[in-house]
């Protein structure tokens, strides 16, 4: 149970991040690049050569690099382009994928209750974020959905690499590589127009929502099924929303906070279903 409980706090911090980002008043990719920019401050202290030995992790670590970047950039793009409701939901389309990837990927036991919490979770985030009115730009529904296929692959790979890698090495490894992977795709328009006061919201969302969201993330994910995991993310949008609504003002209707009572009871559904004892891969000592 703490290792569910692990997972579920890295995913209500991060959805923290509106607290921080609002304030910076940065553009999404620019907030990005510097939310990876500053949790790769901890690589040099904690890499270690010894696990570049298990080829496996260090391959799902480059993987995860890459596709977090991928992930950010269009998911952020969706967010821009459309109705804020089409984007995030389908970028949480990524715990179903999940359910039904693991098996395959991971060779997970299928979990029956993974498989049919996620829509069930789905259908609750649509109560609690509102039915968005028509599709008018379906680019939008296609840069959130590509964008979950990414998030899935993050999670996939996080598992591996925690095969050789501590979670906090995890998560300050790739970064680096994924604040590059941004620079490239978007030139300039990354970089934040000048450094001030803004840049310290954005470092304090980095350090509690990215470093401690993400280290405590990983944790958990290395010894629960990664179907669970996926499950359980949905905690960051009920997060957002409460967030807007006791931080913001934005009030939930009835029905919204009816889909956040099915997104915590399916969550905990699925968390509690009976589960042989977790085989744990050993990490070789001293691996960070």
């Amino acid at each position: 149970m703490r290792s569910f409980v692990m997972v579920a706090l890295g995913a209500t911090l991060w959805g923290c991040w509106s607290l921080f980002l609002r304030p910076a008043g940065l553009s999404g990719i620019q907030c990005a690049f510097l939310a990876m920019a500053f949790t790769s401050l901890p690589a040099p202290f904690v890499w270690r050569r010894e696990a570049l030995r298990d080829r496996r992790a260090t391959l799902a670590l480059a993987v995860l690099a890459l596709c977090d970047a991928a992930n950010c950039a269009l998911f952020f793009a969706a967010v821009q382009r459309g109705p804020v409701a089409v984007a995030v939901l389908t970028h949480y389309l990524a715990p179903l994928l999940i359910a039904l990837a693991a098996p395959w990927v991971l060779r997970e036991p299928r979990s029956s209750r993974a498989i049919l919490g996620a829509p069930l979770t789905l259908a609750g985030l649509a109560l609690l974020l509102g039915a968005p009115q028509g599709m008018a730009d379906p680019w939008t529904a296609v840069l959130g959905g590509a964008s979950a296929l990414f998030f899935m692959v993050n999670v996939l790979a996080s598992k591996q690499a925690a095969r050789a890698y501590s979670p906090l090495a995890i998560t300050a490894l790739h970064s680096p590589f994924s604040a590059l992977a941004l620079l490239l795709v978007f030139g300039r328009s990354a970089l934040p127009p000048a450094l001030d006061s803004r840049l310290l919201f954005v470092a304090a969302g980095a350090v509690l929502c990215g470093l401690v969201g993400n280290t405590l993330f990983n944790a958990g994910l290395r010894r629960i099924p990664t179907a669970a995991a996926g499950a359980l993310t949905y905690l960051e949008p009920l997060t957002a929303a409460l967030a807007g609504l006791l931080v913001f003002g934005e009030a939930l209707g009835s029905l919204s906070l009816l889909g956040g009572v099915i997104v915590l009871v399916s969550g905990v559904w699925v968390a509690s279903a009976p589960r042989a004892p977790a085989q744990v891969t050993p990490v070789p000592t001293g691996t960070g």
